[in-house]
């Protein structure tokens, strides 16, 4: 007998993990909750929120789920998997306890000084004129980050005293990101190059993904407000073997070793954003769910099957496991809606769908979208589509990637041009 896989959100990210499930021999049945207008032709939506933990859980119980997977930060943080593990439903990610590793950028630097895994020097504040003196007295360039879940934007890099005087204004006295702003990082500024790693563990074992590079500012060259990601590309050519095995010693080693040592099991995915300085990685933060946009181009090249993976790091039975990877490159390209990130309409037409969708290796990943009574796809949310290449190079990816992307159209759409630049600057770093 298949199982019934019930995938938890509503994003690109959960819309290529129902895909790569439904690629599984095990999957008999995929349901997602909401799900989008993509997820609608792999399985079956659920109007149900994935911040309605009550609601899925008796969801789950009643169409006798065998397998959940959580794709948004949200509902890991709130602690759905305690909720379902104490139903005795088997369902991958961490507890939540220690989905406060993203739940609470405090709570996570504090760990990251206490298992001297490297990253910037801190201080904490819950004062904003604390904050201000302190800034004052380090200088620009400085970070200030919300300690809560800002939805990939509680992070400002400010460049200049003014620019960091308005970040703690924004979130502490103006209260921008809630409850979530009651306490900041101030960081130093790390210049260097970034990159995403995600690995699989089942509290003792570490399986690494490959890795890749997001694309967080909305406008080409890195200009232009933070967003949840403009696109990224896969795998990343700043991480050789070499560093990928200094990253996992000396970030995430360190990391699970400790917690085990404290009686706690990280189980699930482990999402590391890093920033190499030196050849030396820093830890930038961590995530405690599949990264978006990052997935979306990291598991087009996994061979191996998702669903064993999951339900084996579930079972602790990692130990052994060896990933098969396609070894081509993979191009990732955000189309997003007028205004985004900013405030934005819903409700826009898509078309071309069809036509990329004839297209060999390229592949469209539904995020904002939502199909009408009438069959149409329009558009439901800030980051709409993610349009993905997959070829021999970089260049070609990169090409089959916005090949895609010009095929289709909505009102408004906007996408960086530049995914993918970065990576082939670090492998051609003689060409203009």
């Amino acid at each position: 007998m298949g199982k019934k896989v019930l995938i938890i959100g509503s994003g690109g990210r959960e819309h290529s993990l129902a895909w790569k499930i439904a690629q599984s021999p095990l999957t008999e049945k995929i349901y997602c909750a909401p799900g989008n207008g993509g997820t609608h032709d792999l399985g079956e939506n659920v109007p149900i929120k994935a911040t309605d933990p009550d609601a899925l859980l008796a969801f789950a119980q009643k169409k006798e789920i065998d397998f959940v997977i959580v794709g948004p930060e949200a509902p890991l943080v709130d602690g759905i998997v305690d909720l379902f593990e104490s139903a005795d439903i088997p369902i991958f990610g961490p507890s939540g306890e220690l989905a406060r590793l993203e739940g609470s950028k405090v709570y996570s630097k504090e760990l990251l000084k206490k298992f001297n895994i490297p990253t910037a020097d801190f201080q904490v504040f819950d004062n904003a004129d604390e904050a201000l003196s302190y800034v004052r007295a380090k200088g620009a360039p400085i970070v200030i980050k919300a300690d809560g879940l800002a939805a990939g934007k509680g992070v400002i890099i400010a460049k200049t005293l003014d620019e960091a005087a308005g970040a703690i204004d924004m979130i502490m006295r103006q209260k921008q990101f809630g409850f979530a702003g009651s306490q900041i990082i101030i960081e130093d500024m790390l210049e260097g190059e970034e990159t995403s790693i995600l690995v699989v563990t089942d509290g003792t074992t570490i399986v690494p993904l490959v890795a890749s590079q997001d694309h967080k500012r909305v406008g080409d060259g890195d200009q232009g407000p933070n967003t949840g990601g403009m696109g990224a590309y896969a795998p990343a050519p700043l991480v050789d073997e070499a560093m990928a095995h200094k990253i996992i010693s000396e970030v995430f080693e360190p990391l699970i070793r400790g917690l085990k040592k404290e009686g706690k099991k990280y189980k699930g995915i482990l999402y590391g954003g890093l920033m190499i300085k030196d050849n030396q990685p820093y830890v930038l933060e961590f995530n405690v769910r599949f990264g978006d946009p990052e997935t979306q181009v990291v598991l087009p090249k996994l061979k191996s099957d998702l669903l064993e993976l999951m339900i084996k790091t579930t079972e602790e039975r990692l130990e052994g496991v060896m990933l098969e990877w396609d070894p081509r490159y993979c191009v990732g390209v955000v189309l997003a809606s007028e205004g985004y990130p900013g405030s934005y309409e819903k409700g826009k037409e898509i078309s071309g769908l069809d036509t990329v969708a004839a297209q060999k290796d390229i592949y469209v990943f539904h995020a904002g979208t939502q199909r009408t009574e009438g069959g149409k796809i329009v558009t439901d949310g800030g980051r709409v589509l993610n349009v993905v290449g997959m070829a021999d190079t970089l260049i070609l990816a990169k090409q089959k990637a916005y090949q895609g992307a010009e095929m289709i159209d909505f009102n408004g759409v906007h996408f960086r041009r530049d995914i993918g630049d970065k990576g082939l600057k670090l492998l051609f770093p003689q060409a203009k």
